[in-house]
């Protein structure tokens, strides 16, 4: 058996009995940095065999892991945050589970994305979700003024370093656009900063960025609401 374990996006105390119960009974656990995993796994007592699956290794492991499945052993797939493969290594070895008829599940648990869209206050009843923004800035640009024309809220993992940028390609397209940079979600210094994409842009000018972000914009109809006195 195979199990896609979710793993907390930062806080701890975020991990469900089951995924605790499924790396305890794990023969193997593949992590995507051991060096990240261990003080998690050390946490919760789990000392078992890890393994190293990331995207410059996935393609190579895949075949060795699918015949210790095929042997009988029970492996634990987690990455270094929230759901393996979105986003994160995974997607191969899942594929190469269909395709070898190998028994796998999936255990639900903590997501960035849903987290994000929830707590932005964008509407949420359809979203998008664009994984990582290119760090070219021609194609970011594409899909950034594109999200802004949608009929639905759309979603992106952008690092701290270009945020500001991200912003600024906003601030200048459509500056009255709602958008909400959404930081370090369920960590201690958790903020969620909503207003106009010029809004933003003017605030992260002035304060750097930290910590990882889910950049959040709103559909092209969707209206701030302005807090009452």
């Amino acid at each position: 058996m195979v199990t896609f374990v979710p793993t907390p996006i930062g806080n701890r105390e975020d991990i469900t009995r089951r995924a605790i119960e499924t790396l305890m009974e794990a023969d193997l656990i593949t992590c995507e940095d051991t060096r990240h995993s261990r003080p998690l796994l050390e946490h919760y007592g789990v000392a078992k065999p890890v393994l190293a699956l990331h995207d410059h290794n996935e393609a190579r492991k895949v075949p060795e892991l699918i015949e210790r499945a095929k042997n009988g052993e029970n492996i634990a797939v987690i990455t270094d945050a929230g759901m393996p493969a979105v986003s994160d290594p995974g997607f191969r070895f899942l594929r190469a589970c269909i395709e070898n008829d190998i028994e796998y599940t999936v255990l639900p648990g903590p997501s960035a994305v849903l987290t994000a869209l929830v707590g932005s206050g964008f509407p949420v009843h359809a979203f998008y979700f664009g994984g990582f923004l290119s760090v070219k800035k021609g194609k970011r640009g594409k899909a950034l003024l594109a999200a802004a024309q949608n009929e639905y809220t759309s979603l992106f993992f952008e690092s701290p370093h270009r945020i500001l940028s991200t912003l600024e390609i906003m601030a200048k397209e459509c500056p009255e656009h709602p958008v909400c940079v959404a930081r370090e979600l369920t960590k201690k210094f958790e903020t969620y900063h909503r207003g106009t994409a010029q809004e933003l842009f003017e605030h992260f000018s002035h304060h750097k960025a930290k910590g990882e972000i889910v950049f959040l914009i709103a559909p092209a109809d969707f209206k701030i609401v302005t807090p009452t006195e």
